[in-house]
């Protein structure tokens, strides 16, 4: 009976991300050692990714906002929050409890999985890349970029999209300064401008 339990837990136990590996294995020690750290806690790691997607229209057009939902879950394999208007603003015409939106907050193996997919598979597909921007981080560790459209990403369907969005990506870490947490993306792979992207194996 033992026997079996183990042999089943062996074949539900899900696979280790590839990039979560990385981690692990040479990126805490390259920043131990580029920071003089001495505390294995002080290695700053990533905490949780969230991917938003604005959208003004979500109260008059539900549909179009049932599709960004479907997306942004094809995208990141979890089912999104649709985002609601906190308060009302007149002059956008915006009514307090109204959809304006759609985020996903990504932590664990799948954030570290979406990252990977995102660096080495959607990257590469986007047009005249030039690298992602340095001056995006908050002064606090954390690191948001906006892309204008959502066909870099494979699980979109091209022959089935009917609107062209963007989004904005957040990278939270529990990095203290900014130049910790850039050091952290670079060698997790992050391609900034004018940098040669770090391969992972």
């Amino acid at each position: 009976m033992s026997e079996q339990k183990t042999g089943a837990a062996a074949v539900e136990a899900p696979a280790v991300p590839r990039l979560q590996t990385h981690y692990e294995t040479r990126v805490r020690a390259a920043l131990t050692k580029q920071f003089g750290l001495t505390n294995p806690h002080q290695v700053p790691r990533i905490r949780k990714i969230v991917l938003n997607v604005g959208f003004g229209e979500g109260g008059k057009q539900s549909k179009a906002l049932d599709v960004i939902v479907a997306e942004l879950g094809a995208i990141t394999g979890q089912k999104p929050v649709v985002t609601r208007a906190k308060k009302s603003i007149a002059n956008f015409n915006l009514r307090q409890g109204m959809s304006v939106g759609a985020s996903v907050t990504l932590r664990g193996g799948r954030m570290y999985e979406f990252l990977d997919r995102f660096i080495s598979v959607a990257v590469p597909r986007i047009r005249d890349f030039r690298g992602l921007p340095t001056r995006s981080f908050d002064g606090r560790g954390n690191y948001t970029f906006g892309i204008k459209e959502q066909m870099m990403f494979p699980e979109i369907d091209y022959d089935k999209v009917e609107r062209i969005h963007g989004m904005d990506i957040t990278i939270v870490t529990d990095a203290k300064r900014d130049d910790v947490a850039m050091a952290l993306l670079r060698e997790m792979g992050m391609p900034f401008s004018g940098e040669q992207p770090v391969l992972v194996d």
